[in-house]
């Protein structure tokens, strides 16, 4: 079956920029334009490929017209760039560099907070050429967005392969608990108890944030406690300095100051035991020279900053 590479960027700018207008306004058309692109797409697929919402997300046969559609523009965007590359080819010996820059690629990667403000950025700045469109999502839920089309690769906790995909060990995350030394003398004078656990307060990045529960099952089943949801890598870290509650903190010299011995009253509600989320990194199976090298450089990354897996 031949799709039309139309009707395939914009389901791709739907689902990107959520909705139809949009969607219109990323592709310089009108939103009739786009809807028409889409109903047609649809016929020729035989399905609804969008549940129209807000945001618009993509039904099940509309995730695989979406992977097609990512894939055929990171393709094109790659032909694009070894045309701009070749001297030969410009008519009229026009000079390499005198146009619009094009042909960069957009690569969307799906990421945790943690990830993103400790170890991506710094691989992602090694690779040239290339934009990035990230995804910040729990490390459990990122292979999510892999498997509906929405990007091409995942740092995930996910161990299990992707379909369509390939899965490579990263390194170990570790995480210890953690809070202010005056909230323990406060709330856990007696150790973290389960009866203490059930009533401290515990700070929670958002409700798809596991790791708290996953201590509180091990040390407290069925424990309850009050929620604090701080959707921020630093403000999380500050909110458990500020002594608002306990929460699970990266075992890093940078947070916590768990190290150093500078960590502004932080101290560890049981010094030995750790926390260790096995990271993978899923990508799409595809011979992509970009792809490759924005992987590569994650996986180097990893291999300096993570714990060996």
């Amino acid at each position: 079956m031949r799709w039309d590479s139309r009707q395939l960027e914009a389901l791709a700018a739907v689902v990107a920029e959520g909705s139809f207008d949009a969607a219109a306004r990323a592709l310089h058309v009108t939103p009739s334009a786009v809807s028409q692109r889409i109903r047609a797409l649809e016929n020729a697929a035989g399905s609804v490929l969008v549940r129209r919402a807000r945001p618009v997300v993509a039904t099940t046969s509309g995730q695989a017209l979406l992977r097609l559609a990512r894939q055929t523009e990171l393709l094109g965007a790659e032909v694009a760039a070894e045309l701009g590359a070749d001297d030969d080819a410009r008519p009229g010996g026009q000079e390499p560099g005198g146009g619009r820059p094009d042909s960069l690629v957009t690569v969307p990667l799906a990421v945790s907070a943690d990830s993103l403000a400790t170890w991506v950025l710094p691989a992602l700045a090694q690779v040239d050429g290339v934009t990035f469109d990230l995804h910040r999502a729990d490390d459990s839920r990122t292979a999510d967005l892999l498997r509906e089309g929405v990007v091409m690769a995942a740092v995930t906790s996910q161990t299990a392969q992707v379909q369509g995909c390939r899965s490579t060990p990263l390194g170990i995350m570790r995480y210890r608990p953690a809070c202010t030394r005056a909230f323990a003398r406060r709330w856990f004078p007696h150790g973290p108890t389960p009866e203490a656990l059930d009533a401290a307060p515990v700070v929670v990045f958002d409700r798809t944030d596991d790791l708290q529960d996953m201590f509180l099952r091990e040390r407290a089943p069925g424990a309850r406690p009050p929620r604090h949801h701080v959707p921020s890598t630093v403000e999380y870290e500050e909110t458990i300095r500020l002594g608002l509650g306990w929460g699970m903190l990266l075992d890093r010299p940078t947070i916590g100051g768990l190290h150093d011995g500078t960590g502004g009253g932080i101290t560890l509600l049981e010094p030995d035991v750790v926390l260790d989320i096995p990271l993978h990194l899923q990508q799409w199976k595809l011979r992509s020279t970009v792809l490759d090298r924005v992987t590569a450089a994650l996986r180097k990354e990893a291999t300096r900053e993570l714990l060996p897996a």
